[in-house]
């Protein structure tokens, strides 16, 4: 993304407080939505004494520290370092790709899918939602935030269905 296709997208929202505030809100709520969640169908599991548990925490688990290992490694710009004005306020340099917000929120939806297929497809519509938040908000390239969605669908793929 280009600065002047990004400045064409955030102007109107520059402009705007309060759909602004609502765009950062909703970057939050979202994000928190789906880290209360997981927890929520952690400790489900663990009372109903379902053996699904294990499986529940460490395909998460495993894959979010192999994401992050990658990302460290790659350690992408982030729009704002390459001049772009971000809507939302951040200030870690570097590992932007692939999106660990992105990444979490659709590793979290596979998990949920894999209990309760409906909860799955809910967050993968969330997810979807905060993907195109972090782009708006300037936090993102949209290749990081397809990156992270894809990733988390398959790390959830593979740990869930075919191991």
């Amino acid at each position: 993304m280009t600065q002047e296709r990004y400045e064409a997208l955030a102007g109107p929202l520059r402009r705007r407080p309060r759909l602004l505030a609502a765009l950062k809100l909703g970057n939050r709520a979202l994000t928190g939505l789906c880290y209360v969640l997981y927890p929520l169908l952690l400790f489900l599991l663990y009372r109903a004494e379902d053996g699904r548990l294990l499986r529940c925490v460490l395909v998460p688990a495993v894959s979010f520290a192999l994401l992050s290992v990658f990302r460290h490694v790659v350690n992408a710009p982030r729009p704002y370092e390459l001049g772009i004005d971000p809507l939302f306020g951040k200030k870690r340099c570097g590992h932007s790709f692939p999106s660990r917000h992105v990444f979490s929120v659709f590793v979290i939806a596979m998990t949920w899918g894999y209990i309760v297929p409906w909860m799955g497809g809910a967050l993968m519509i969330a997810g979807a939602l905060l993907a195109a938040l972090r782009v708006v908000g300037g936090v993102h390239f949209p290749r990081d935030v397809f990156a992270g969605a894809l990733t988390g669908v398959a790390a959830g793929g593979i740990g869930f269905y075919l191991i």
